[in-house]
């Protein structure tokens, strides 16, 4: 599991982004909303992913957030709304919008966004007071006071506790950063590296 790729990017076009890492080209479904904050074709990007796995297929997708990653995973939790449907709304509605029409109840509004229609109603019981700007400029808050708080945020979307998962990256960041050679990696490579002692460590 990983929670965000950095590289180049190769290829943008309506909901997908070709992104170059290490000579490996993924292929990544990713909302128009979220495209432009991503940067120009032949700049360097970094990608917040959720990798979708069933018997058929594997899709990767991608955001320009992890707050906007966390919206498509408050999204697809609506009877009715998939990946893909998720993918649509996004790519329709900046995160904003959507929250102003949940907090005032506009259904018919809600329901003229493309991906939305009948589900409107579904929508609004399940996520009305829970996409407030109060709460998205809270986790913002959050996450620019943590230097690892995307590890976290991965940690919660596999179902882990948040709480667990925040004591536990603090407490690992501190031990590793007693380590010369994790000071000396990369921001992403210092994520990957504390995930994966993570997921070790809450599986115990």
């Amino acid at each position: 599991m990983f929670n965000s790729l950095t590289g180049k990017i190769t290829y943008k076009a309506s909901q997908r982004v070709f992104l170059e890492t290490n000579g490996i080209e993924w292929d990544i479904s990713v909302p128009d909303t979220c495209i432009e904050k991503l940067g120009r074709v032949g700049e360097s990007a970094r990608v917040f992913t959720w990798m979708q796995h069933t018997d058929s297929a594997m899709n990767l997708y991608g955001f320009s957030s992890a707050e906007a990653r966390e919206l498509f995973f408050a999204l697809v939790k609506v009877e009715g709304i998939g990946p893909k449907g998720a993918l649509k709304i996004m790519s329709n509605v900046t995160p904003q919008s959507l929250s102003d029409l949940m907090e005032s109840g506009d259904v018919a509004s809600l329901s003229k966004i493309p991906g939305v229609g009948k589900k409107a109603g579904k929508m609004m019981l399940t996520l009305k007071g829970k996409l407030s700007l109060e709460s998205v400029d809270l986790s913002r808050a959050k996450a620019s006071s943590s230097p690892f708080s995307a590890v976290v945020d991965s940690l919660c979307s596999m179902g882990y506790d948040k709480r667990d998962a925040e004591s536990v990256i603090e407490r690992l960041s501190k031990e590793l950063s007693l380590d010369g050679s994790f000071n000396k990696m990369l921001p992403t490579e210092k994520e990957d590296a504390l995930f994966r002692r993570a997921i070790v460590e809450m599986a115990r």
